[in-house]
């Protein structure tokens, strides 16, 4: 939303696209799309057409209503589907994505999750005409941020949102002059960050504790990193790989402890991971020293029933 409030403040938006309503909650009703919602708000016209594909009859209805609002430029961000010829034709500025990476590392759905999960030292949004392909197009304008060791999926998203504003706003007040600065992407250091899943969140904890601790991290807040443990699934929301210095070892998914602070200390694949925060399955998030009085581990049980124990 940050991106529409600041085009709005500077720019006339004739029309707001999002996907069709999802049903939700325990009535399984119709629930808005948050940009569409948030549009009202402005006094913008709300639009989710099924299709804007020209082969189907509803979208050549849909085509036309988009045609009609004689808009100069149409910006996107995170829309969820690639946009065929017709639509991208349509404004006289073309069509501008606000993409949640540094181009043309971490092409795709979730560039903000890859780039926690591998390491990645910084990230950034860049502003780029859109093409057919997936992400493909040339690059207008950019900005970088670090990422910190305290950065989670949910932080570093909400960073990225007011950058990506400030960017957006900027690019689009900068037309059509800008339009010169556009730079081909390098295709030969693409990357590609694949849509996540609540399965790939599972905990594996013969990785090493440092790859555990960004795992944990890019997947936080939601959909969450988890474990099964001996009363179900257990979600870790904030971990961290412990110093080597003064750490126990152990085997790989086995309690080995409680730091000083209440830390729970878990064996992994290589070096010990410190448990901060965890949500056990109908529980909320409470401290690790709260769920361990609870479970009542003792030194050498494995986390997850299936697993052997310290012998």
């Amino acid at each position: 939303m940050p991106a529409l409030d600041r085009l709005a403040e500077s720019h006339d938006i004739v029309a707001v696209y999002s996907q069709p309503p999802r049903r939700a909650g325990r009535g399984m009703q119709e629930q808005p799309q948050p940009v569409a919602a948030h549009a009202a708000t402005h006094d913008i016209p709300t639009f989710h057409p099924q299709s804007l594909s020209p082969q189907s009859l509803s979208g050549q209805d849909d085509l036309a209503i988009l045609e009609g609002h004689d808009a100069d430029l149409f910006v996107v961000v995170a829309y969820g589907l690639l946009l065929p010829r017709a639509v991208l034709d349509m404004p006289r500025f073309g069509c501008i994505n606000g993409h949640a990476s540094l181009l043309p590392r971490w092409r795709g759905a979730a560039p903000i999750q890859r780039a926690i999960a591998a390491g990645d030292t910084e990230t950034g949004v860049c502003a780029m005409l859109m093409e057919e392909g997936l992400d493909t197009g040339p690059v207008l304008a950019r900005r970088s941020t670090p990422i910190s060791d305290d950065d989670d999926a949910g932080s570093l998203h909400d960073r990225l949102a007011s950058l990506n504003a400030d960017l957006l706003a900027d690019v689009a007040a900068r037309l059509p002059d800008i339009l010169d600065d556009a730079a081909p992407q390098d295709d030969s250091a693409a990357t590609y960050a694949h849509k996540i899943s609540s399965t790939e969140a599972v905990i594996d904890w013969s990785r090493p504790a440092d790859q555990l601790a960004r795992h944990i991290r890019a997947f936080a807040p939601a959909p969450a990193a988890w474990f099964t443990g001996h009363r179900g699934r257990v979600r870790v929301l904030k971990a961290h790989a412990a110093p080597e210095t003064g750490t126990g070892t152990g085997p790989a998914g086995c309690y080995l402890g409680s730091t000083d602070d209440g830390g729970l200390q878990v064996g992994t694949g290589d070096g010990v991971l410190v448990l901060e925060t965890v949500q056990p399955a109908g529980s909320k998030p409470m401290p690790a020293q709260a769920f361990l009085n609870g479970a009542r581990l003792v030194v050498g049980q494995p986390m997850a029933p299936d697993l052997p124990e310290d012998v």
